[in-house]
């Protein structure tokens, strides 16, 4: 098999190509012919069309689908439901949005053997876009006609005039060709568009004066039915005309000053119309109050009715008892009334005081209320009865070194010897280190006779002799820094 191509590689070639040449000429004839290659060709979906006559409709025969005249998709399927040709087209997705619900469709045929084709009239905005699937009613489409059931519906004179025309029509184009006549219909095209416009527009108003008739037949019976009160009507009109006419001048006044007043409610609305802006998205943020009102009222029914025996029976009998003393209390509430300006100032006065006792200046310093705590807690330490000490009153009290050495320093007479209590605190060196160790020291220089003034016989020989208790005993002089 190798050696046979290589041998005769240059048929081999040929016949190749003439192969490949054969399938590209017939993938482009039914590709032209609409035939759907898979993975190839676009996608299409599917609506339908109802027409009372699907006659010489083929599928399958490249009858196709057309707007303006340009093929959007084919004719694929054509089924009878309920004595109604649905005719099932194939259109091409890229015209997916094309069409509209309200499209119409027509069946014409391409040529005299009947290639029939479907032209459409795709629709507009606002009708909304036609989907997959989609049938448009026979309501809005139009088979094709045959000459022979435009004759049968004529009666025979007209058909005899009809061939007289045609024949007359025939003689008349012989020898000058199609061209001339269809020119001839041509021009006479806007005429038929207008006078299909007219019949349309007199058959319109053909059932609108059936209407008007009925409708005047059923006035007049009305009006017959009531001639008296028309005469009383017509009477009065004329009354009211009589006195329009006699207020001729106010009613000329009335015109005359109604362009101001046209200006002026002008000025006025655009005045409004800023409330007007804002009124607007108050009502709507209102909405959901109003709507909540009948909730409201169910409950307010459901608290008033248990209520009403306790105004009636309870309330009301109080407030009629106290009304003599309501009376009563109005001079005095007037005279409060007058009183109440400086009693305004008081408080404020007041107010002012007791923020001064809340006032804290800081962690350094603490105010008034810090002190009154302070001071309440010494009072209940003080008169606090509930320990061992039975009744005797606790007491705290708080001195510095330096204040008790000086304290000590100015003593005299039997104060001297009281404050010699004191004088373990000031030789205690863990609680006064200053004044302890002058004391030691000048206890010292007493003992050895060394301090001026001072010795130990001499204190005790004054102690024996004199009548002042304390005096001349050991009490130096201590530092008070």
């Amino acid at each position: 098999m190798k050696r046979a191509i290589k041998t005769h590689s240059t048929d081999f070639l040929a016949i190749v190509a003439l192969l490949v040449l054969a399938i590209v000429v017939g993938g482009y004839i039914l590709g032209q012919e609409r035939l759907r290659f898979p993975f190839v060709s676009q996608s299409q979906y599917m609506m339908n069309a109802e027409f009372e006559t699907a006659q010489a409709v083929t599928p399958g025969q490249g009858q196709s689908v057309r707007v303006s005249g340009v093929q959007i998709g084919d004719i694929s399927a054509v089924t009878l439901k309920n004595g109604i040709a649905s005719v099932q087209m194939a259109i091409d997705s890229k015209y997916r949005n094309l069409i509209h619900q309200d499209a119409t469709a027509l069946l014409r045929p391409r040529t005299g053997l009947k290639d029939m084709f479907v032209e459409l009239d795709p629709g507009r905005a606002p009708s909304p876009v036609a989907r997959s699937g989609f049938t448009i009613p026979v309501s809005n489409t139009n088979p094709d006609v045959d000459v022979d059931e435009i004759l049968a519906s004529l009666d025979s004179d007209t058909r005899e005039y009809l061939q007289l025309l045609i024949n007359g029509a025939g003689q008349g184009l012989k020898g000058k060709g199609g061209n001339e006549l269809a020119g001839v219909l041509k021009k006479f095209e806007p005429t038929h568009r207008d006078l299909a416009r007219l019949n349309g527009a007199v058959a319109q108003r053909g059932v609108a004066l059936r209407q008007l008739v009925n409708s005047l037949q059923r006035v007049n019976t009305a009006l017959a039915d009531k001639q008296r009160q028309i005469v009383s009507l017509v009477v009065a009109a004329d009354k009211v005309f009589h006195a329009f006419a006699s207020e001729d001048g106010n009613v000329s006044q009335a015109i005359a000053d109604l362009p101001g007043t046209l200006r002026q409610t002008t000025q006025t609305l655009d005045d409004v119309k800023t409330f007007a802006g804002e009124l607007g998205p108050t009502a709507t943020k209102l909405l959901p109050a109003a709507e909540a009102i009948p909730a409201a009222n169910a409950a307010l029914s459901a608290l008033s009715k248990p209520s009403a025996p306790i105004v009636q029976s309870q309330i009301r009998p109080f407030v009629v008892a106290a009304r003599p003393l309501v009376r009563n209390l109005r001079p005095a509430a007037n005279k409060l009334a007058t009183a109440t300006p400086n009693l305004d100032k008081t408080f404020t006065v007041l107010q002012h005081f007791v923020n001064m006792l809340g006032y804290n200046p800081g962690s350094q310093t603490h105010g008034y209320l810090w002190w009154l705590a302070w001071a309440d807690h010494d009072a209940r330490s003080l008169f606090e009865n509930q320990d061992a000490n039975g009744d005797y009153r606790n007491l705290f009290a708080q001195l510095s070194c330096d204040s008790i050495a000086q304290t000590v320093n100015g003593a005299s007479g039997a104060l001297a010897e009281v404050l010699l209590n004191l004088t373990p605190i000031l030789s205690d060196a863990g609680l006064c280190p200053t004044q302890a160790k002058a004391n030691a020291a000048a206890f010292k220089s007493y003992e050895a006779g060394k301090l001026p003034g001072l010795s130990k016989k001499a204190d005790i020989a004054n102690a024996r002799s004199t009548s002042t208790p304390g005096k001349g005993l050991f009490l130096p002089q201590l530092p008070t820094n």
